[in-house]
């Protein structure tokens, strides 16, 4: 959450002095975005982070595993553990997520999906 929360704010900054514009201005984030004629900088990472673990997962050489992480110690500490970015993969995808990247059409069918709600988080 906070890291889509400041993309957007680090985004909105640049966007701004493209434009000139400054906070007294009081222009509104949707105008500003108008003007710019740019898309949403989460919505971006989302689809550029769904494309990147299509292309991994589908890749012959075993770098899948990258994605499949665990601590040397094989336990991870104690409490919650923190959402993984496969866990989030997995939501849309199902279970068998490692099979989907494998069939085009029905991943590119998920990005949506999968953009939508990792970019209503924030």
């Amino acid at each position: 959450m906070g890291l889509i929360r400041r993309l957007r704010v680090t985004h909105r900054a640049i966007q701004k002095a493209m434009l000139g514009v400054s906070l007294r201005d009081k222009i509104r984030n949707v105008e500003i975005r108008r003007r710019t004629r740019v898309t949403d900088i989460a919505q971006r990472v989302a689809k550029l982070k769904w494309q990147w673990a299509g292309h991994i997962v589908r890749r012959r050489d075993g770098r899948a595993k990258v994605l499949e992480w665990q601590p040397r110690t094989g336990k991870r500490s104690v409490g919650r553990p923190p959402t993984r970015w496969t866990d989030y993969i997995r939501r849309v995808a199902g279970s068998r997520w490692i099979q989907a990247p494998q069939n085009r059409g029905m991943w590119n069918s998920l990005q949506k999906t999968y953009v939508q709600q990792w970019t209503s988080i924030g």
